[in-house]
């Protein structure tokens, strides 16, 4: 259990992540968080850096879709004039929206790779689908309600992981 936390990566920023690398990985899709992993989670539309680096994988010939647990009306305000495919209200960690955007996006699991910024519903509910995970830090400080409390639940985790070695990075 306590290994289906951890993720495959870490990175700052969603931006860091290159899309060169990614293709040259195998990749072909990608399952992305929205709130706090792709824009702040109470922005409705997406940044220039990051319709930058939409366009980028879209170069690359990697298809993304958001998965989300937020409702149907915030992920379709910020997807939409994106042109990007979403599952909202996803339930996760539970897995089967993951498997969803994988099979919606024609490809394996093994060509898909998970990025999000919450461990107990991103990075565990990839890897319970046998996806690649790949953490990014949280793009601002506050969170919605409900995340308060996972936010709490991480950080002991990180602070245990820490202790035990188990990290590859450090903050």
């Amino acid at each position: 259990m306590l290994k289906n936390l951890l993720p495959d990566e870490h990175v700052k920023s969603i931006l860091n992540i290159s899309p060169e690398q990614l293709k040259a990985r195998g990749v072909k899709g990608i399952i992305t968080d929205l709130d706090n992993t792709l824009v702040e989670w109470d922005r409705p539309q997406a940044t220039p850096q990051l319709i930058q680096w939409f366009e980028e994988i879209k170069k690359q010939d990697i298809l993304i879709t958001i998965v989300s647990n937020n409702n149907e009306g915030r992920v379709k305000t910020f997807s939409a004039p994106l042109k990007i495919p979403f599952i909202f209200r996803a339930r996760k960690p539970m897995v089967l929206a993951f498997h969803r955007a994988a099979k919606q996006m024609g490809i394996k699991r093994e060509e898909a790779v998970v990025i999000g910024d919450q461990l107990l519903t991103d990075i565990l509910g990839g890897n319970r689908g046998g996806f690649h995970t790949i953490l990014v830090v949280p793009i601002v400080k506050t969170d919605g309600f409900f995340t308060k409390f996972n936010r709490l639940a991480e950080r002991r985790l990180l602070n245990w992981f820490r202790k035990k070695g188990m990290l590859q990075w450090e903050d």
